[in-house]
């Protein structure tokens, strides 16, 4: 088993704590290009556990154009059975004394979540505020999380690597979309967190999409991996 790190924006973390996201596509990056600029993976996986979804394995990667067998182009986010721990928005421990006593924990042992500070949640805990309500660490990039930093550890239980606008509606729910009733005050719909409402799944999606990769990135129409897993923790 390994353990690799994975970042995910505020909205997708507060989808995995809610149990609604069970999913992820990450675009599959090729080493490599043929004359006209343009990569038709055949086959893509290895025996990490690639698939299609007919379940067929895809052990090798060719171009249009190349022939460049035996060429295997392993998913960088695991195999089924390895372990992704999620790096978010953060704030480290305040290790001050007032802090140390109020939770009376050791200096040497601090480097937990336990005295961390989660943007997806909604704002800093209050020991990380000073008297005038202002945030006393300033926000960290996921990019930049310790390994001890991190909440929420996931295990992949499926890879397969397929086009972009093949996903399928339960896919798309399982991305994290949720369903939002008007009650009233506007038409129900699928949403991601608090964006835009839509008729179905995946047209959220394509729009969460778009909002990450920039106008005119669900057209093109990518190879992805589309990574399933389980929460371990919390």
């Amino acid at each position: 088993m390994t353990e690799r790190p994975i970042l995910f924006s505020a909205p997708m973390v507060r989808a995995l704590l809610a149990g609604t996201k069970t999913q992820t596509r990450r675009l599959v990056k090729l080493p490599h290009q043929n004359p006209l600029g343009k990569w038709e993976p055949v086959q893509c996986g290895g025996p990490n556990g690639g698939r299609t979804r007919d379940g067929k394995i895809l052990p090798l990667q060719q171009a249009i154009g190349h022939s460049r067998t035996g060429e295997i182009l392993l998913c960088p986010h695991g195999q089924p059975g390895d372990r992704l721990w999620v790096r978010e928005t953060w704030a480290g421990p305040l290790v001050d004394g007032d802090v140390a006593e109020r939770y009376g924990f050791d200096w040497a042992d601090y480097r937990k979540p336990t005295f961390c500070s989660y943007a997806a949640d909604g704002g800093p805990r209050p020991e990380f505020m000073d008297a005038d309500g202002n945030l006393q660490q300033r926000w960290t990039s996921g990019i930049h999380m310790f390994r001890w930093a991190s909440r929420i550890l996931l295990e992949v239980t499926e890879v397969r690597v397929e086009r972009l606008q093949d996903i399928s509606e339960a896919d798309a729910k399982a991305e994290g979309a949720s369903f939002h009733d008007g009650l009233g005050i506007g038409h129900s719909g699928w949403r991601h967190d608090f964006g835009d409402v839509h008729g179905d799944a995946r047209s959220a999606y394509a729009r969460l999409w778009e909002q990450i990769n920039g106008p005119g990135s669900w057209a093109a129409n990518p190879w992805v991996w589309a990574v399933s897993f389980r929460m371990v923790t919390p």
